[in-house]
């Protein structure tokens, strides 16, 4: 369903008797806000429980290292690298958490935590060893014109030459989609500064989901025909958000990253709202519903139950995501 197309039957849902919902909607139209502006402007706080809580310390410290990088931006390194997984790596060779390559390491790999080794599997050396190199970068392109945080991307990419030889970020599709996509996910990293954006978008998920009420819940559940239309909790907002156009990932700690966080004085309908057992790292997630207004969420809630409408103010909220399109869409296919 395209957008316009949501809004239309939004409008008919509204005629045909769903006042409740729409009631509920109606703020995603009449509420207005500012993004947080700019990308390495120095301190920036984090957004609760975004970074796991063995790293939050490392990447506020060393994410104000220089400049051209904030903790949010650091962090969004991380994540787009590795998911913040220390024991990861690549086909190509690239290890830990920061995702550096054995040539890269031996030259810009650093004894973050001063105990005698630079071990790249060691988070404690891996992450002030990223806000040295992103730092290092920067410098070499100092003098480039342009934004010196995208200019540091763009020459972590396609090298300080290419960007020095270009004026800025270079003409590359690649390198430009990578500068996007980590400023982009930086706001998903931050803890905003002022009300978010409403998304265009929120009506057209919340009218998918309300008509999924009383369906059956299915553990993996993505709704196809085979499955006899059932959803799992993140089966049903992938759902819904595709029905407008944004593509989410499949499960529901990776859909939190899709755009910003207000805070729960500020939500609206259409915001994913979160529930974890662990409240400090986002990566525990379990659980995700739409939220409609008024303290509650359509969500698909456990096996043996229906598609419903719950109240969100329960001891594991976690926090709430407003999807964003390329929010969706600077997520990483797989971390």
């Amino acid at each position: 369903m395209t957008v316009r197309k949501a809004w239309i039957v939004v409008t008919v849902a509204a005629g045909a008797g769903l006042s409740f919902v729409m009631v509920l909607v109606v703020g995603v139209y009449m509420v207005a806000g500012n993004l947080a502006n700019g990308v390495g402007q120095g301190a920036r706080g984090l957004a609760k429980g975004a970074v796991p809580a063995a790293y939050q310390a490392l990447v506020q410290k060393w994410g104000n290292l220089c400049t051209a990088i904030n903790p949010a931006l650091l962090a969004a390194q991380l994540y787009q690298e590795s998911g913040f997984n220390p024991n990861a790596k690549s086909p190509a060779a690239a290890q830990g958490i920061a995702q550096f390559i054995p040539g890269t390491w031996a030259t810009h790999g650093i004894d973050g935590d001063g105990d005698g080794d630079r071990d790249v599997w060691d988070p404690n050396d891996a992450i002030p060893s990223a806000a040295k190199y992103d730092c290092t970068l920067a410098k070499y392109v100092k003098d480039a014109p342009g934004d010196p945080t995208k200019n540091m991307l763009a020459a972590y990419n396609a090298g300080a030459y290419a960007v020095i030889k270009y004026g800025g970020v270079p003409p590359y599709k690649e390198t430009q989609n990578y500068v996007k996509t980590i400023t982009t996910l930086e706001e998903s990293f931050a803890a905003p500064v002022t009300r978010v954006d409403p998304s265009k978008q929120a009506a057209g998920a919340i009218y998918y989901a309300q008509k999924k009420l009383g369906t059956l819940y299915l553990w993996g559940g993505n709704g196809t025909a085979d499955q006899g239309g059932r959803f799992d909790c993140s089966g049903l907002t992938k759902a819904a958000y595709e029905s407008v156009g944004i593509t989410l990932p499949r499960v529901a700690n990776d859909q939190y990253n899709a755009g910003p966080h207000p805070g729960r004085d500020e939500l609206l309908p259409g915001d994913l709202v979160f529930f974890s057992d662990d409240l400090t790292n986002s990566r525990a997630i379990r659980h995700v519903g739409i939220y409609v207004g008024g303290g509650y969420m359509i969500n698909a809630p456990r096996a043996g139950a229906v598609i419903r409408f719950d109240p969100i103010d329960t001891p594991d909220y976690f926090g709430a995501t407003r999807v964003t399109e390329d929010g969706a869409k600077a997520l990483p296919t797989s971390v």
